[in-house]
Parts: C-alpha cells; sequence; structure tokens
C-alpha cells in the first residue's frame, strides 16, 4: 500500500467484489446477529440513507462499538493531547526541518491546494509549527474538499452511529483508547518519515488528487474492491508504504479488535463502525470473522 494514503486511512484498509459497506455477523455460539460497516470519516451523514437495511441493523443491535469513543476523543483533555501530538517541539518550524529548495516544492504544493503558501506570514503562522504528518493529514482534507463540495465537519459519517446510540440510551465502546490512536497515528511515524512522506505528497499532488477521488467514488458506490485498488496505488518509490507501516496502522489493529470483538459481540448485539479499510484483505476483519467461524453476509 502506497504511503501516501495515510491520510486516507486516517480518516477511513480480496474478499471478492461486493458492493457492500453494511454486513451482518451471526453463527458461531452468537445468540443475537451483530453487524459491522465500513466508514469514512469525511463522508456526510445523509450517506446514511443510501445503505440498504442500515436503519433497521442499528435499530436492532443492542450496542455501538467504534474505534475510539467519540465523547471521549472530544474532551478537553484528549482535544488538548492530539492538538500536542500534532505541533513540533517549542522553538521547531517546518522551514528548519527542510532545506531551501524543499521548502519551495511545499510551497508549490501549499499555492496550489490553498492559494497561499508560508512566504505569507499568516500561513506560516497557522501551520508552520505543525509537525510534518499533521501537515499532510490537512492537506490532505483539502484536497477531498476539493472534490467534495459543501463539507460540513460537523456532519461526520462515522460519528453518527455513537450518536444514535446515545440518544436511544444504548451502550457506546471503542475497541481503542483516544492514548493508543495518538501514539499510534499521529505519534507514530518517525520525523525522518514524515518529512519524506510530506515531500511525497508535495511533489505528487496530481497523483494524490486522482487517488482521493477514486477513494471517494468507490466508497460511494460501497465497493471493497476498488477502494483497496485505489490506496494500493503505488508510485514505486520510497514513497510507498512498508509492509511495517501498514502492519502498525492496519494488520496489527485488526488483530487485536478480533481479539475483542468475539466477547463483545457474545455479550450484546452489537453495531461496530470502523473504518472501511480494515474491512477487506486476507487480514481484514471481514476475513478474519469467517476464519473465526462465523457466517459474514451482506446486508441487503
Amino acid at each position: 500500500m502506497k504511503k501516501t494514503t495515510l491520510t486516507l486511512l486516517l480518516m477511513l484498509i480480496a474478499f471478492g467484489a461486493q458492493a457492500q459497506l453494511l454486513w451482518k455477523i451471526s453463527g458461531n455460539g452468537l445468540q443475537k446477529p451483530s453487524y459491522i460497516i465500513g466508514t469514512y470519516h469525511l463522508a456526510p451523514v445523509s450517506f446514511t440513507d443510501s445503505i440498504t437495511g442500515l436503519k433497521d441493523a442499528l435499530a436492532a443491535s443492542e450496542q455501538v462499538y467504534g474505534e475510539v469513543v467519540t465523547a471521549d476523543m472530544m474532551s478537553p483533555e484528549n482535544l488538548q493531547k492530539m492538538q500536542a501530538a500534532m505541533m513540533l517541539p517549542e522553538g521547531q518550524t517546518l522551514d528548519k526541518l527542510y532545506t531551501a529548495d524543499e521548502m519551495v516544492r511545499i510551497n508549490n504544493a501549499l499555492k496550489s491546494i490553498l492559494g497561499a503558501d508560508m512566504t505569507t506570514p499568516m500561513v506560516a503562522q497557522q501551520i508552520g509549527k505543525l509537525t510534518p504528518q499533521a501537515l499532510h493529514t490537512q492537506l490532505g482534507l483539502l484536497i477531498y474538499m476539493k472534490k467534495q463540495h459543501g463539507f460540513n465537519p460537523n456532519d461526520g459519517f462515522d460519528a453518527y452511529f455513537q450518536k444514535e446510540a446515545t440518544a436511544k440510551g444504548k451502550p457506546v465502546g471503542g475497541l481503542e483508547t483516544v492514548d493508543f490512536q495518538v501514539n499510534t497515528l499521529l505519534k507514530g511515524i518517525p520525523m525522518e518519515r514524515q518529512k519524506e512522506l510530506l515531500l511525497c505528497l508535495a511533489d505528487n499532488l496530481e497523483f494524490n488528487e486522482e487517488q482521493t477521488e477514486n477513494v471517494i467514488k468507490a466508497f460511494f458506490a460501497q465497493d471493497l474492491d476498488g477502494i483497496e485498488q485505489a490506496m494500493d496505488a503505488k508510485l514505486n518509490n520510497t514513497c510507498d508504504g512498508t509492509p511495517e507501516e501498514k502492519e502498525a496502522l492496519i494488520y496489527g489493529r485488526n488483530d487485536n479488535w478480533m481479539k475483542q470483538m468475539p466477547g463483545i459481540m457474545k455479550q450484546k448485539s452489537t453495531f461496530f463502525a470502523v473504518g472501511v479499510g480494515h474491512l477487506p484483505g486476507e487480514r481484514g476483519i471481514l476475513a478474519q470473522l469467517k476464519k473465526a467461524g462465523y457466517t459474514v453476509e451482506g446486508v441487503k
């Protein structure tokens, strides 16, 4: 998997050609079925109306689990942790991490995406102290917004499920803690690699914009194979991700979730909402559930 897809992974990884995001999990001793849906952080809540059987599956479930409890993530303490993880150490700025030539390449990308760059004092003040990974993520968001007009950050697709559960008085849980996500997704990439990946984005804007567009199309078509293919696109250079990076971001986390999910489902019928990138592949959640003895079928 190409590593510049990390932005898509933070917001979103063959199980057969399926146009399906919502799956029913049954058998293997479960008294009631559970469900799992692949989410894309930037998709609008209105897209839930396009997914067959979603409202019924959510209503039938006794609790909802996400990657993390959204309410915990939005607490002042955890917001402060996330903000701190996105900032460079005191006294450090992006222009001190890169050569003058590298800053020209980054500024060219900023001009293309933002219409301004860090030679503008206001821009430098706003983003000059971000880590390369944090800026990479922000630019990925802006690339998405260029492709999908009308984006509303308060209308998040994956937060919808926990909000609905809370409104109905149902328990909400998380497969990971906020601290784990901060340490893995924000702090887990060495600084030299962060620097390289930001340059990869800056030098390959057309590739990244096309990749984002392909992921968007595949997600709204509910095409897991298409999503995986789009995110696996490669440049065949050092911008491409390593097996170790994919292990940390996807497969290792899948394995940890699979240790928890059987007990959670046995306790109560559960609606799981996790990034769509975690569903496909031989070590994806869907395949692992089948290997564990569960019946996994698309909700029609």
